[in-house]
């Protein structure tokens, strides 16, 4: 007998009463006998039972067991059938499913590297890893592949898990142990392990041909059961074999899931034409026409990504809305991502575009350095998506950034303070996870980002937060700008960098003020030839300072100096002298007379007014300002200093070359008392005393002095510092003043190759080496040489400068100039000077 004769009941009060039952303990039965633990009695007249903390019943031999309440039970027959063993699934087999097709699916570059790898697959196992940001459809390249496989008859048993954690792994793994070995439904585990021990091959038995996929693993080491327990780890990486082949999508782009034998895929955004043909195809569909030119926009819009591309298309239709509209939408920075999805989203897709990288983001954000990832893509959320240099995002200004917005990921406290180090690991966590594309080896543009996780996360910050992270943004850049611009492309890239933080964020740079990254951006453009542009920028950022700030700020009135002086480097010094009489009415006014601004204004007026042609005007506004800034700042104040230099400099222009002389060499002797003999503005001065010299007909002697100063320009400065590079530009031309033509050409030719070198062949300075040697060319003999010369630099100016840059008008002059020359020279033909 068993011992279920000895039910055991909880205690109950009168019948009428609730019943309470707890705490009854575990019972068993065999050899047919009956128990419950818990409750067996009558029915209160409450109906009510309440039965808790009951034990555990367990019966063999035949036995009925319960936990819980029974009222009443009965059993005459009990009739009890064993099922035979579950017979394996026959092949070919299948286990899982597969996602349908995407609607116009787009058949891709991709889709032929795995079938390539197939067939060259050999004996090995044959493992293909998809890598690639979220929404680029991983997915549905897999998914491709397996059913072609499984229709083309190349396959006995197709196994599709999700492997977006361990669990469905081993799930999906067990379910295959349960219908294709006989494994034990109840031990999944023990399944799954039986399973990858039938996949392995072995000798003697039928081979068997089988795909495992292995859709979205989020983290390598979810492919690792018990990593930290030697007696019980195992993989559930499938074994080699050489008729087996696994195909794994993830974003993540772990060193873990490569190696010897894995071949790594990435899948990258559709084609321009993929994308046209994907909306096209979406939108004919469901009889929707839309002008070609707007889908090709919009495509370009979206980035090109296959997610967004599907939910734009989605939205189209259900909307009624056309893609124009949509453009629209999406341009507004008020609109965020989440309003821009279709009600249902389409190819039983799971996740809103909105949300498409959240679960990425967090996941960055628990990889080493701990809590970085996310305040780093705060930033690169700002700026340019082609390519942000790796110093802006390491620097000082970032670093600090990423010390006060730590995400907190755990109970450690975490240090105040980031190393450069930890903002490197920031970048690698984000491109581990496809959030990024982290490429140190291009340090100028070691980041990209595609442009909708931008949004998406710019989407995510409070106005405050996103104001914040974009000055700090714009400080990085102003750190990581270099005082001389050498590096063209490093200085294009701040650039562009500066103009997308401008696009998103424009506003939080104008508050509290006007960051100085936008007058850095200004001048770099003046500087780099571009005038026009530096023009326009100029233009633009005194109009938003004064609607931002007023009439009357700083920042608006410094603003319309910049715009004044560009228009001046443009060719147009007379608009310029206009432009700053005004501005100093309103120095004056705001600022009153002896402020440092307003002695600025003055200097740059009088500037001006010499080169429009008042260079009477020109002496006559400095011989004031220099009374003024003495009577206010002394007479060895750096700018005293600087205002006596302008005026010797127009004395000599306005024709007294002694009178100036005599003052720069007066101020020479100061400067080098006040600053010293290697200050670079005392070695300027000597520069400026050196042509003064040749301006009053002494080349040979200004020739001797530039040589001499050009020892100490090396010597301080750098032999590629461009105070160098001038004072040999200005040796070359004495040199050839004072006759020695060829000289000069010799010297203008290695200074142009110096200058293209350090500058690029397109910076104003290597044009106007350009222009120099073409004329001592001329002057030396060679009337053709310089006619091909400015040729050749004219369609340079164009091309660098635009075709309405006064130097274009100036090139011109000297090419019809020595065209003209190179036609009167004996035995010449028209031809011969083309």
């Amino acid at each position: 007998m068993g011992t279920g004769d000895k039910s055991r009941h909880g205690s109950a009060d009168a019948v009428g009463a609730p019943v309470a039952v707890t705490g009854t303990g575990n019972a068993a039965s065999a050899s047919g006998a009956t128990v419950t633990t818990g409750y067996r009695g009558p029915v209160p007249d409450t109906g009510a039972v309440q039965v808790s903390g009951t034990g555990n019943a367990t019966g063999s031999a035949g036995a009925l067991v319960n936990t819980g309440y029974v009222h009443q039970m009965s059993i005459e027959t009990l009739t009890v059938e064993q099922l035979p063993p579950r017979e394996p699934a026959s092949w070919p087999h299948q286990v899982g499913v597969i996602p349908s097709p995407a609607r116009s699916f787009q058949r891709r570059g991709e889709a032929g590297l795995l079938r390539a790898a197939v067939e060259g697959g050999g004996t090995a196992v044959l493992t293909q890893v998809l890598t690639g940001m979220g929404g680029v459809g991983k997915t549905q390249l897999a998914a491709d592949y397996a059913r072609a496989a499984w229709d083309d008859g190349g396959l006995d048993v197709l196994i599709w898990v999700t492997a977006s954690a361990q669990s469905p792994v081993i799930s999906g793994y067990a379910q295959a142990g349960v219908e294709l070995c006989r494994a034990d439904p109840e031990d999944t585990r023990q399944a799954a392990k039986q399973f990858l021990a039938w996949l392995a091959p072995k000798p003697g038995q039928r081979p068997c041909r089988w795909l495992v996929v292995m859709d979205d693993v989020a983290d390598p080491g979810d492919l690792i059961v018990h990593p930290d327990d030697p007696a019980n780890r195992y993989s559930l990486w499938p074994p080699a074999s050489p008729h087996g082949r696994v195909l794994l999508t993830t974003r993540r782009r772990d060193a873990a899931l490569f190696g010897e034998g894995r071949r790594r895929i990435e899948v990258g955004l559709f084609t321009p034409h993929e994308s046209f043909s994907y909306l096209t195809a979406s939108l004919t569909a469901q009889r929707r026409t839309e002008p070609a030119d707007q889908l090709t926009a919009l495509a370009h819009d979206l980035g090109h990504l296959p997610l967004a591309l599907a939910q734009a298309a989605a939205y189209l239709i259900d909307s009624g809305e056309t893609a124009a509209a949509y453009r629209d939408l999406l341009a507004n920075r008020a609109t965020t991502l989440d309003h821009l999805v279709p009600d249902a989203l389409p190819d039983e897709q799971a996740t809103a575009l909105a949300a498409a990288w959240s679960l990425s983001i967090d996941r960055a954000d628990m990889l080493r350095p701990a809590g970085l990832a996310r305040p780093m893509l705060h930033l690169a959320a700002l700026l340019d998506a082609n390519g942000i240099p790796q110093d802006v995002l390491t620097g000082q200004s970032a670093r600090n950034h990423l010390a006060a917005h730590r995400s907190t990921t755990g109970p450690t406290p975490q240090s105040d303070t980031v190393a450069l180090s930890d903002a490197v690991g920031a970048l690698r966590a984000l491109d581990r996870l496809s959030l990024i594309d982290h490429q140190p080896g291009t340090p100028h543009q070691a980041v990209r980002v595609h442009q909708l996780i931008q949004r998406a996360t710019r989407d995510t910050l409070t106005p405050h937060q996103h104001d914040q992270a974009a000055r700090t943004a714009a400080d990085a850049l102003t750190a990581a700008w270099p005082a001389i611009e050498r590096d063209t492309n490093l200085v294009q890239t701040l650039r562009t960098n500066t103009g997308a933080l401008t696009k998103c964020a424009e506003d939080a740079l104008y508050w509290p003020d006007a960051h100085l990254v936008l007058y850095r951006l200004g001048h770099s453009l003046g500087g780099s030839g571009q005038v026009a542009a530096a023009i326009d920028h100029f233009q633009h950022l005194a109009d938003i300072a004064d609607s931002h700030l007023g009439p009357d700020h700083p920042d608006t009135l410094s603003a319309r100096g910049n715009l004044a002086t560009m228009r001046g480097e443009a060719g147009d010094p007379a608009g310029a002298a206009t432009a700053f009489a005004d501005l100093l009415k309103s120095m004056v006014r705001v600022l009153g007379e002896d402020h440092p601004h307003t002695f600025t204004t003055r200097n740059n007026l009088a500037t001006m007014q010499g080169e429009a042609g008042d260079t009477a005007g020109a002496v006559t506004a400095f011989t004031d300002l220099l009374a003024d800034r003495t009577r206010v700042l002394g007479k060895d104040h750096p700018d005293t200093l600087t205002t006596r230099n302008n005026l010797a400099t127009w004395q000599g222009l306005a024709g007294d070359a002694a009178g100036a002389t005599t003052a720069l060499a007066d101020l020479l002797a100061d400067r080098a008392r006040a600053l010293g003999e290697d200050h670079p503005t005392t070695l300027i001065t000597r520069g400026n005393l050196a042509t003064m010299q040749g301006e009053a007909g002494d080349p040979a002697g200004a020739a001797t002095a530039f040589a001499d100063l050009l020892k100490s320009m090396v010597r301080v400065l750098g032999e590629d510092h461009p105070h160098t590079f001038t004072t040999r530009n200005n040796l070359a031309t004495m040199q050839g003043e004072a006759g020695d033509t060829a000289g000069a050409v010799t010297a203008f030719t290695d200074l142009l190759a110096d200058r293209t070198r350090v500058l690029g062949k397109d910076h104003p300075d290597t044009l106007t080496t350009r222009n120099n040697l073409a004329t001592w060319q001329g002057l030396a003999g060679d009337a053709a040489g310089a006619t091909q010369a400015y040729t050749d630099l004219l369609e340079s100016i164009v091309r660098a400068l635009g075709e309405d840059h006064h130097t274009v008008r100036i090139t011109r002059e000297n090419l019809n100039y020595w065209r003209k020359k190179a036609e009167r020279m004996p035995g010449a033909s028209s031809g011969d000077c083309v």
